[in-house]
């Protein structure tokens, strides 16, 4: 069967299954719409929010970022895990305990003010809006490579499904089709990393294959990697940071407190039962990342290479007679001279994958020396050695723009597995982006109609009316991602840090302040959390323009790209929740205590006691 129609088959059969799922497990209430009823298994639970939280900057564009970023790429994995961990431990039992359906909600009942409930609602949207940006574009990415359409049309058609069973579902119908997701990403995912693993080293585990030797050699994968990156005036792989250690430290700080201020996901913790319950779906959770993520430095490294072995034949990788790709351990071992002119692929003898993806594209050539070969290598590099010999060889510039977005989706392409590894891939980036999508969705949807709605405008609106408005809510929220993903910031995994500065610098300190600080008062949560984000924003927009509106940047007002010490906007979260803490304590002091029955009840929110059933949660 050819690509093109193992493709249609198994996209089409994984959307009719979670449409399928989204009919079987419609909402009929509230407590349905906003937290599945919250009577969700801890293992279905941990499944689900591992679909939720693995978006398709985790599945597209996470290890593109490594493979670009080598050893530097790891602080998304740091961020992110670390992240999840502070959320399962510090704050989702907490969270669970208080009982209630949303982030504004229990930031407005804490505070004891619809001011600083709605202030949370901002914060909520802006940061959700930013995030459905990123897997919008991964939506954009995987349709267009794999349908054959367009990059716009493929978010049109991702609007589409998302909307059939996020607005008819609500969080019920999300739940189990985001553990329908996530068995399709993680298959998608590890499959091929498996295949890539024993071809190149002879070991089926990826995870052990990236420390072991290129098979027929005594090289290892790395050595031989960081050889030929640094011979084409690439960053050594196995050492390279983005920027400062500076700018490196506060981007994963960033990542990881953005983490644990993320709506979409806490929301996945009031689904359950019981407190226990929220613990134990963490774990889980846990357990079925780390599969994906303890993978992708693997898939990183081993895409980086055999995309070099495409285009460079002295890398040591050739095509079988069978169309695989194997390794020739005699030319690993030779470490033949890559700048040499019979190295470098004739682009008119280029592989299958390289057509495919050039059409909708997201890979370019120009041949810029005319000699009718493809040149790969970094044109600016500081490199004097490697600017000599690609002089020498009469190289006139890099010839090859390939997209980050595009490693993980072009993978099995590349590594010449069978069609049906490729169609699951193309399912798999789908499920991530539009698993995330819809909870996301969740968060917006409710903040809308369960915090603005009914908490601050139409307190006494009936259960229908208000499971409506959320639909309504979700529908235009659909649309608004929709278009911003036609004009996205910049890359899917890109955009989503930004979306986790902004949780960082607005909803995390309010969180953690309203969970640990019982004498935090209102005027201090408010004043936190519109200072972390304004300053967050401000330096975020005066990057990538205001709104993401592209021409709208002013980044010269502020002294020039990064001029923060180095700190690139995607990391700036970090500083802004500094910003936000600092601004509260400081306000805190100088406006009156919390009423006693709020200090109270913080107290007992904190005790570990609860593990059974919240009463009246909802």
């Amino acid at each position: 069967m050819d690509l093109q129609t193992m493709t249609y088959l198994v996209v089409g059969a994984s959307f009719a299954l979670y449409i399928g799922i989204a009919i079987w497990a419609r909402a009929g209430s509230t407590s349905e719409f906003y937290a599945a009823g919250g009577s969700v298994h801890p293992i279905t639970n941990g499944m689900a929010t591992a679909a939720d939280w693995m978006s398709a900057a985790s599945f597209i564009s996470m290890a593109g970022l490594i493979a670009n970023m080598g050893y530097g790429g790891g602080l998304f994995l740091m961020g992110w895990t670390g992240g999840y961990v502070l959320l399962a431990m510090l704050l989702a039992p907490y969270l669970r305990k208080f009982g209630k359906f949303t982030v504004p909600q229990f930031i407005g009942d804490r505070f004891y003010s619809q001011t600083a409930s709605t202030v949370a609602v901002i914060c909520l949207l802006t940061a959700s809006i930013t995030y459905i940006i990123g897997q919008m574009t991964g939506v954009g990415v995987a349709f267009s490579r794999f349908l054959g359409v367009s990059s716009d049309t493929g978010i049109y058609i991702g609007m589409g499904i998302v909307f059939a069973y996020a607005v008819f579902g609500g969080m019920k119908g999300i739940t189990y089709t985001q553990v329908a997701q996530y068995i399709v990403l993680i298959l998608a995912y590890t499959v091929p990393a498996m295949f890539i693993s024993l071809q190149l080293t002879g070991n089926p585990i990826p995870q052990l294959g990236l420390g072991s030797n290129i098979s027929g050699t005594d090289i290892s994968l790395l050595q031989k990697l960081d050889q030929v990156v640094t011979d084409l005036g690439f960053g050594q792989y196995t050492t390279s940071v983005p920027g400062s250690t500076l700018n490196m430290f506060v981007y994963t700080m960033s990542l990881m407190i953005g983490t644990a201020g993320l709506p979409h996901v806490i929301m996945r913790f009031f689904t359950v039962a019981k407190v226990s319950d929220a613990r134990s779906s963490a774990g889980w959770a846990l357990v079925f990342i780390a599969i994906l993520y303890t993978t992708a430095p693997a898939v990183g490294a081993m895409a980086k290479l055999n995309l070099h072995g495409t285009v460079n034949t002295a890398v040591g990788l050739q095509t079988a007679a069978d169309g695989s790709m194997v390794v020739n351990a005699d030319a690993v071992k030779a470490n033949a001279d890559v700048f040499a002119t019979e190295a470098s692929l004739v682009y008119e003898q280029r592989p299958e994958w390289m057509k495919r993806w050039e059409k909708t594209g997201l890979l370019k050539f120009e041949d810029k020396n005319g000699d009718g070969r493809i040149q790969y290598y970094n044109d600016k590099t500081k490199s004097a050695d490697a600017k000599a010999k690609a002089e020498a060889a009469g190289w006139k510039g890099n010839e090859l723009t390939v997209n980050a977005d595009i490693i993980v989706l072009a993978n099995p392409e590349i590594a010449l597995l069978p069609n049906w590894v490729i169609a699951l891939v193309a399912a798999g980036g789908l499920a991530a982006a539009l698993s995330t999508a819809a909870g996301l969705l969740m968060a917006i949807s409710a903040a809308v109609s369960h915090d603005l709605v009914k908490g601050v405008f139409m307190p006494n609106i009936s259960e229908q009316a208000e499971l409506r408005a959320g639909k309504i809510s979700m529908a235009v929220a659909i649309v608004i991602a929709g278009y911003l993903g036609l004009n996205p910031p910049g890359f899917a995994a890109g955009t989503v840090a930004l979306a986790f500065g902004i949780a960082a610098s607005s909803l995390f300190p309010a969180i953690m302040m309203g969970i640990f600080s019982k004498k935090m008062n209102k005027e201090g949560a408010i004043a936190g959390m519109l200072a972390g984000l304004f300053v967050t924003l401000f330096y975020v927009f005066a990057h990538k323009g205001i709104f993401f509106i592209k021409g709208t940047d002013f980044v010269d007002m502020i002294g020039g790209a990064n001029s923060f010490f180095g700190i690139t906007p995607e990391a700036f979260g970090a500083i802004g929740a500094l910003v936000n803490f600092v601004v509260a304590f400081l306000v805190d002091k100088v406006t009156k205590e919390p009423p006693e029955h709020i200090q109270h009840m913080v107290e007992n929110v904190r005790i570990p006691r609860g593990a059974k059933a919240v009463d009246g949660a909802h």
